[in-house]
Formats: structure tokens, C-alpha cells, sequence
């Protein structure tokens, strides 16, 4: 056998199996790239058409459609935000078709700090897609009695810039 074939043979025993997680792990990555880079058209191909956007304020929940017109101004100007994952969890259901999946990870944000992703993903046409996003603050135990008050006591408005966009 030549030196050629062995090494790539240790490559393909190494390398990791393209299977439905490590699929759905590489679009999540995908995701964070494009927001990073406020790559739009990148970002937005991750979604199903009728895909949601759950954001931390009360008043963030988008379609696709709302949420493309909140983030593409921002996009447009290059600002787009950087949430690096960790701690990534990924259920594929266990149904014959193997098509849906959910998913868990917390990330860091310069400006919030530790928050967490989740949401739920939908085979479509072979291509993972995200169905439904939700961007979440991670709330100590010990803090949310504050925090619950200090929503209590705010109206709900508009949402405003978010600090991290």
C-alpha cells in the first residue's frame, strides 16, 4: 500500500462520521459566522421560511419576514454581533424520519455576557434548517427575584437597539 493511501486511510478512520449532529452542530456554526461577518444572505438561508426568532426582550417575536427587516439595517451598516458557543447539545428525534431535531448551547456575547441558544431544526429538502430560535439570558437563581421585579416594573415598549447589534 502506498504512503498515500495509508495516510488516508488514518485520515478517514479519524475523521468524524457526517452524521445528523455533526450536521446540525456545523449550521449552528454556520450561523454565528454569518452574524459575526452580518453576512445576511449567509445568515438567513440557515432558516426555514416560516421560522421564528425569539430575542431576550418581550416583545422579540419575530417571523422571518419582521426579523429580517429588524436585523438587515443593522447587517447593512456591518454591524452584526458574535455569540460564541460552547457546551452544545443536540437531540435528534427519535422518529423514522429523523428529520427534526432540537438543540441547546450556552454562549458568550461581549455585551451580555453568558447567555444561552436553543431552538429547534427541520430537515428540509437534505439540508438542516433552523425552524425556531430562541436567545435567552441565563438568570442565577439567587438574582431572579430581582429580575422578576425589575420586569414587573418596566412597560413593555418597543424594542429598542439591543446593545449587542
Amino acid at each position: 500500500m502506498s504512503v498515500i493511501a495509508l495516510a488516508l486511510a488514518a485520515v478517514l478512520q479519524t475523521a468524524p462520521a457526517d452524521t445528523a449532529e455533526t450536521q446540525i452542530g456545523a449550521v449552528l456554526d454556520r450561523l454565528n459566522v454569518a452574524s459575526t461577518a452580518a453576512d445576511a444572505p449567509a445568515y438567513f438561508a440557515l432558516f426555514t421560511s416560516d421560522a421564528r426568532f425569539i430575542g431576550t426582550d418581550r416583545t422579540e417575536r419575530w417571523s422571518m419576514s419582521e426579523f429580517r427587516a429588524f436585523v438587515e439595517p443593522y447587517f447593512a451598516r456591518g454591524k452584526g454581533w458574535t455569540y460564541t458557543p460552547s457546551d452544545r447539545v443536540i437531540t435528534v428525534a427519535d422518529i423514522d424520519c429523523r428529520c427534526v431535531a432540537w438543540f441547546d448551547e450556552q454562549l458568550t456575547n461581549a455585551a451580555y455576557g453568558e447567555t444561552r441558544g436553543s431552538g429547534v431544526l427541520r430537515l428540509v429538502d437534505g439540508q438542516w434548517k433552523i425552524e425556531q430560535y430562541v436567545l435567552s439570558f441565563a438568570v442565577p437563581n439567587d438574582a431572579s427575584k430581582a429580575v422578576v421585579a425589575a420586569i414587573a416594573a418596566t412597560p413593555p415598549a418597543a424594542p429598542a437597539e439591543p446593545a449587542s447589534h
